[in-house]
């Protein structure tokens, strides 16, 4: 499914300034680039662009409010200075499986409130003194790549995580409330076909009725009529032959 349409699915009638919540995952995305996200989902604080072929956050708008970005699976390789720029507020990105291979790459996520980054399956991560030169470069950071710089791991309580685990269960309902009204459009259709058939059905054994409701010596005469017609032709047919 194509990005801008995802996005008309998810808003569901909403307006784009009551979505906090956005996930995006596994949709397609135009020449690598974010489509259809706009400035008006001002009030979002998660977005999850997971697998969607992103080369480039270039179209991201203005964020204010955005705390979670989940960027993971696509194919970045800089320009993170604009996350810097139009996401101010955030706290959680995750890059992991991203075609970043430098340290200076990182430079302009020198965010004030970015406590956790995840950079799994990066080239970035294979250098040597990888973590202490992140941690230098990003001294606001608390977690990289799930732990901090002693190497304690972060907290599995994440009071935003659960609710995101709870929006992913309402997520699941949505899409099982989808398939059930188009079990109920199927069914409707199959009731009309049903239903044609039924009255086809009844008009047959209207005409069988009437019959039955015909008395029996009005049925006689008329089964003997028919006789007698028949018969008329058959003598008719034998004088023509005579002649």
């Amino acid at each position: 499914m194509e990005m801008k349409k995802r996005l008309m699915l998810e808003l569901r009638n909403r307006k784009a300034a009551d979505v906090k919540e956005l996930v995006l995952d596994n949709c397609r995305s135009d020449d690598g680039k974010i489509i259809g996200l706009t400035p008006e989902f001002e009030n979002l604080e998660f977005l999850s662009m997971i697998n969607v072929n992103l080369l480039s956050v270039a179209n991201l708008p203005k964020l204010p409010k955005l705390k979670k970005l989940e960027l993971s699976d696509n194919r970045i390789s800089g320009g993170l200075e604009v996350l810097a720029e139009r996401t101010p507020n955030l706290t959680h990105l995750n890059l992991s499986g991203n075609k970043i291979k430098e340290i200076n790459t990182l430079e302009p996520l020198k965010l004030p409130h970015l406590m956790s980054l995840d950079l799994f399956n990066c080239e970035v991560t294979m250098l040597n003194n990888y973590r202490e030169s992140v941690f230098e470069l990003l001294p606001q950071l608390t977690f990289l790549d799930g732990f901090d710089a002693d190497d304690q791991e972060a907290p599995d309580s994440d009071p935003e995580a659960e609710d995101l685990e709870e929006n992913g269960e309402d997520g699941e309902e949505d899409e099982e409330d989808e398939e059930e009204f188009e079990d109920e459009l199927d069914d409707d259709e199959d009731e009309e076909g049903e239903d044609e058939e039924g009255e086809e059905e009844e008009e047959g054994e209207e005409d069988d009725e009437d019959d039955e409701d015909v008395p029996q010596g009005e049925k006689r005469k008329r089964d003997l009529e028919d006789e007698g017609d028949e018969e008329d032709d058959d003598d008719e047919d034998d004088d023509e032959d005579d002649e």
